[in-house]
């Protein structure tokens, strides 16, 4: 096993802050509104101290801290603040004259420190921020700040997938590739120190992707540093060596199913009890965090890991059975999180996948509105197979989808790979009459010899619901069912709520670009100013969950309730222009072309240009 280790000439400055806007606005609201302050709960890891450093930072307040080694010394928390004798209330005399007050790691304070932040609390003079791990035992004056109601609490999650990515592009330069950017969050489970210190040791392995992006990706084990073998220790350090072999042969062929009679089952049933394994209802066995497996496998030498890894040859049982509950997700319009650790694991440590599998993986993610994770997917199987039908059609619907056509033609070179891609081509060009057409034809010759059945069947449903979101509903009325029918029904009835039903069913589906058009056709259909504007602020947020979609139904939207100056603005802002080159290009003040933007923000309910490029027209001549 080797061990990376780092010394203090490679520690780095503090990360940017990312992804916890609204977070940080609660806590400085909750410090400088009426109220006595805000704790702040979470995971270790999850970001609670820089999320309070970046609250208090620019006011004057002070910092208390809890540590383990100080916990039976009175008042230790407050040894820089108190003179070396005090009681408790001349502590809170002594300390009424502080305006705000930092507490961080509450959990680890000793019980005097703990009793006088709770009088604090009670006396109300002092606002305080108070910051503990959630999950670890806390002295009872500090969660008597919350359960008894003197303070609010903040649980604070994990950091989302799309936060999490958008931090690791601030980090890296935008050069991590999709698939890779997947990897580290799913092992880091939402844990930032523990996403910090592995990039530190990936970062020299990381690959540029041979697609011309400029992109990198990390294949191969993963760097046991001390921060990865502190959060493994529970599974490193098993006393018992059986134990510690059944670990070993799970991370090197989970899912097992029960009963399995070649292992120690009361070893097993230990394991279970400790937490460090887990039975799904299906009776299948996993190890309890995906950062366990490669752990596992990257310390047990290589004469273990030859005798117990699998070659891609012997996972194709594996492989198909994820296939198939891929396929089948796919088929009832349902594609939320669907676990393959099969995939990933021959994926993660640089074996490769199988074209097939490579292209339902491409396809389960583009319905998922993750078009850049449905790219790289589809260029995995090509790598694997030279090419593939299915995956040149995904990652050409990708392309197309995404606005750019011209890759798209690329990728296609004059194929033919269906209606959906031709299609998708003809919509990008702004040809919707022959987008439509391609997608419906052989549908509608069906419905006009009466064969009412083979109007749509399995694998033509998601070429017919396309004219859904180009817009034109009427040849798939009646040809569709469940929420993808209620969505044509809906836009074919003009009927702007109904929309935003079949959009909030679409999103529960895991469906998020469908959801985000459904919702943005809902903007045109709608009466009511202010449901317009609600059904617009969900289609920007659902929008900007979708890596970057530009497709019929999100181009233009409602672009038309800008004046023609506001419409000029932000079309050269979403094609990446500073206020600058608009002012040169324009020939206005830069003054005037940042109140212009900012009127245009608050009528698209757009934050900032991120929401751009979901909200304008795509430039013509990519359709060339």
């Amino acid at each position: 096993m080797t061990t990376f280790e780092r010394d203090a000439k490679t520690l780095e400055l503090p990360w940017p802050f990312t992804g916890r806007e609204d977070e940080l606005d609660l806590v400085r609201g909750a410090l400088t509104s009426a109220r006595r302050g805000i704790v702040v709960t979470g995971a270790a890891g999850s970001g609670k101290t820089r999320l309070a450093t970046e609250a208090v930072r620019g006011t004057d307040y002070a910092t208390v801290a809890g540590t383990p080694e100080t916990r039976q010394i009175p008042f230790a928390a407050f040894a820089h603040l108190l003179p070396e004798s005090v009681s408790l209330h001349r502590a809170v005399q002594l300390l009424s004259g502080t305006r705000l007050l930092l507490v961080d790691d509450a959990h680890l304070l000793d019980d005097a420190s703990a009793a006088l932040v709770h009088q604090l609390a009670v006396h109300g003079r002092t606002r305080l921020l108070v910051v503990t791990t959630e999950g670890a035992p806390v002295p009872g004056a500090i969660s008597r700040l919350w359960t008894g109601e003197l303070l609010p609490r903040l649980a604070l999650d994990p950091l989302p997938r799309q936060e999490t990515a958008r931090l690791l592009a601030s980090v890296t330069g935008d050069g991590l590739e999709p698939l890779t950017v997947n990897r580290l969050y799913r092992l880091c489970e939402g844990d930032l120190r523990l996403l910090r210190d592995l990039l530190g040791a990936v970062r020299d392995l990381l690959a540029p992707v041979p697609d011309g992006s400029g992109t990198r990706s990390w294949r191969g084990p993963v760097p046991i540093t001390a921060t990865v073998r502190e959060h493994t220790a529970r599974i490193l350090d098993r006393p018992d060596p059986g134990e510690l072999e059944t670990l070993q042969r799970l991370a090197f062929g989970e899912p097992f199913s029960l009963p399995m009679d070649d292992l120690d089952l009361r070893g097993l049933e230990r394991l279970e009890a400790d937490g460090l394994v887990s039975v799904d209802d299906h009776g299948s066995v996993h190890l309890a965090r995906p950062l366990y497996g490669p752990v596992l496998r990257a310390s047990a030498g290589r004469l273990r890991a030859r005798r117990l890894a699998r070659t891609p040859d012997s996972c194709t049982a594996a492989l198909a059975a994820e296939s198939a509950a891929l396929t089948r997700a796919i088929e009832r319009a349902y594609v939320r999180t669907t676990p393959t650790p099969v995939g990933e694991w021959l994926l993660d440590e640089g074996t490769g996948v199988p074209a097939d599998y490579a292209a339902v993986r491409a396809r389960f993610s583009r319905l998922r509105g993750e078009l850049r994770e449905a790219a790289a997917w589809a260029r995995e199987g090509l790598r694997a197979a030279g090419d593939s039908p299915a995956c040149r059609r995904e990652l050409a619907l990708v392309a197309a989808q995404s606005g750019d056509t011209a890759t798209a033609h690329q990728v296609l070179g004059g194929r033919s790979h269906g209606g959906g891609a031709a299609a998708w081509l003809s919509a990008a060009g702004g040809d919707v009459d022959a987008a439509v057409a391609a997608v419906t034809g052989e549908a509608e010759v069906a419905a006009v010899t009466g064969d009412a059945q083979a109007a749509v069947v399995p694998g033509e449903v998601e070429e017919v619901y396309e004219a859904v979101r180009f817009g034109v509903p009427e040849p798939a009325v009646g040809r569709l069912s469940g929420v993808l029918g209620r969505h044509a029904d809906a836009l074919a009835r003009r009927d702007g709520p109904a929309l935003d039903r079949a959009a909030a069913e679409l999103e529960e589906r895991g469906l998020l670009l469908f959801a985000a058009e459904a919702h943005a056709q809902a903007v045109r259909a709608h009466r009511d100013p202010r449901a317009a504007r609600t059904s617009r602020t969900r289609a920007v947020a659902l929008a900007r969950r979708c890596q970057g979609a530009r497709t019929p139904a999100l181009s233009g939207l409602v672009l038309g309730e800008l004046t023609a100056r506001q419409r000029q603005i932000v079309t050269l802002a979403a094609a990446g222009l500073s206020n600058r080159q608009i002012a040169e290009k324009l020939t206005l003040s830069i003054r005037t072309v940042g109140n212009h933007l900012y009127g245009a923000y608050a009528r698209l309910g757009a934050s900032d240009r991120g929401a751009l490029p979901w909200l304008v027209e795509p430039p013509q001549a990519q359709s060339a």
